[in-house]
């Protein structure tokens, strides 16, 4: 299964729209979705504040402030093969 990663917080819209299109592109290539809230850790507010929302792919850094629907799914079709 992919696996996909993406960090984030509460109130912020760019967040908001890299999940709303990675739960439209789940609906047709399924993989792992696990949600990060930097807010929840000093540690993690101070890595990632300046680079959210953040998405990985298998580990892999794959978007970084905005995800791209059509790159997103060609690039979970290569994780599938």
């Amino acid at each position: 299964m992919i696996r996909v990663q993406v960090y984030g917080k509460r109130d912020c819209c760019l967040c908001d729209d890299v999940k709303a299109t990675l739960l439209e592109v789940r609906r047709d290539i399924p993989f792992d979705l696990r949600e990060i809230d930097i807010e929840s850790s000093p540690d993690l507010y101070a890595t990632y504040a300046e680079r959210i929302p953040l998405v990985l792919v298998n580990g892999q850094i794959a978007f970084k402030f905005r995800v791209d629907e059509a790159t997103l799914r060609r690039r979970l079709e290569r994780e599938r093969e």
